[in-house]
Order: structure tokens, then C-alpha cells, then sequence
């Protein structure tokens, strides 16, 4: 006999009256005037199968400040899942960023940021890095905006698999486009990383994420997000790539 108990759980901080409650991925570039935009997420999985208990925890954290003048941007993303068993850490990954956006010119930004991440089941378990560079908006349309950034980055990659650690000078290429139709019937955004070595241009990583999301009413939404992880040189001289498919609903309070 299987149990199974499911707990989604919304949390909405105390902000400021103009604070608004937003998914920060698929609206930042949306809402240029908005200073304060705040969204975070918990869940709770229980399964038990004839004894064979499984625990599962899924919790994140988005916010974005920016200053009056609407020049700076402070933004930060925090993310933890945790799939437990009785014997044993089925997964376990935790995911860290913080960046700084400084507007340069209309089209023209300066990036700085900060990330750390951790997850048991990638050869490389643990990455940090800080990095600087440059963001351009190259297109703006009613319901269409493109983004491309480049930056340097300073990474350290640990792997205890084979009890490495190596630092590396990358850099990191990124596109974003989304498409949101005056309709207001769906919106669709899409990122793509490239972030080859310095030194070496064959060793590099591929970082895919496109997200579709349907509002069935002003404060309610459903959506589909897939996310591909590819590493062409991972510490074990071997390929490695991840994917995942999300489905899931949610709630905006504007």
C-alpha cells in the first residue's frame, strides 16, 4: 500500500506596500520599473511504500532590489532539495547567487556576481565563483526582448569522487529571449550558457533552461520549465549531462 502526502506551501514575506510578490526568472525583464520583487516557494513530499519511507523537501528564494533611480540592481537566488530515504541521501543540492547590475547606458549594463552550488550526484559536487562582465539589451518590442552578456569568471570545481580541486579562469556567454503576447494567454522564456576555458575551448559547459507559463487567472499560473546541464570535461576525463522536466503552478500577488 502506498501513502502519500503532499504539502505546497506559498510564503509571503512582510515587504513594504509597494513590494510585489513575482517570479523573478520569467518577469525581471518585464518590469523595469519595479523596485522591489520578492518570491519564495516550500514543499514537502512523504511517501511511504510498504515501510520503504522517502522524504522529499524543495524549497527557494528570489529577490531583486533596485535603487530610485533605477540604475542598480541587487538580485539574489537561493534554491535547496533534499530526497531522504531511511538508509540514505538520495539527493541532496543546494543552489547560491547574488549579482549586481549597474546600468551603463539605455541598452548597456555592468554585471558582478557571486555563486556557489553543491550537488551529490554531479562527478563535480561543489562549485564556486565570482565573475564580471557585460550585459546588452539588443532587442526591445512590445512583446519580444533579447538579452546576450559576456563575462569573465574565477571558479573553484571540487569533486570528491576522485578528491580533486581545481581553479580555473572561464568565460560565460549567455542568450535570453522571451516572448510574451498582448494577449496575456502564455509568455515563454529561454536562456542558454556557453562557458569554455580560457586555455582550453574544447573543455567547456552548456547551460539550457526554457520555460512556458499559462495564467489561468490574474494571481494564478501554471507552468513547464526543462533544464539541461551539459560538461564536456568533467574531473574524470569523461562527458557528463543532466536534465530535468518541471511541472507546476504558482501565485502572483501584484
Amino acid at each position: 500500500m502506498v501513502k502519500n502526502y503532499f504539502l505546497l506551501l506559498l510564503i509571503i514575506f512582510p515587504v513594504l506596500a509597494n513590494a510585489q510578490l513575482v517570479n523573478i526568472e520569467s518577469k525581471r525583464m518585464q518590469t523595469d520599473s519595479v523596485r522591489f520583487a520578492l518570491n519564495a516557494d516550500f514543499a514537502f513530499d512523504y511517501t511511504n511504500n510498504d515501510g520503504d519511507k522517502v522524504n522529499q523537501i524543495d524549497a527557494a528564494l528570489t529577490t531583486q532590489l533596485k535603487s530610485k533611480d533605477l540604475k542598480k540592481i541587487y538580485f539574489f537566488i537561493g534554491s535547496y532539495n533534499l530526497i531522504d530515504s531511511k538508509n540514505e541521501n538520495l539527493q541532496n543540492t543546494w543552489f547560491l547567487h547574488g549579482r549586481f547590475n549597474y546600468k551603463l547606458t539605455k541598452i548597456l549594463r555592468l554585471e558582478a556576481f557571486l555563486q556557489a552550488q553543491y550537488n551529490q550526484l554531479l562527478v563535480v559536487e561543489q562549485r564556486n565563483l565570482v565573475g564580471l562582465g557585460l550585459r546588452v539589451k539588443w532587442v526591445e518590442k512590445d512583446n519580444f526582448k533579447g538579452y546576450v552578456g559576456n563575462s569573465y569568471m574565477y571558479e573553484m570545481e571540487h569533486s570528491d569522487t576522485v578528491n580533486t580541486t581545481y581553479y580555473n579562469h572561464r568565460n560565460s556567454t549567455y542568450l535570453t529571449l522571451s516572448y510574451f503576447p498582448k494577449s496575456n494567454k502564455f509568455s515563454v522564456a529561454n536562456t542558454l550558457y556557453y562557458q569554455p576555458l580560457y586555455k582550453d575551448l574544447s573543455d567547456y559547459r552548456i547551460l539550457e533552461q526554457f520555460r512556458l507559463d499559462i495564467p489561468l487567472a490574474k494571481w494564478f499560473r501554471v507552468f513547464a520549465i526543462y533544464n539541461y546541464y551539459y560538461d564536456s570535461n568533467t574531473p574524470l576525463k569523461t562527458e557528463e549531462f543532466t536534465s530535468n522536466l518541471n511541472f507546476g503552478a504558482g501565485i502572483s500577488i501584484q
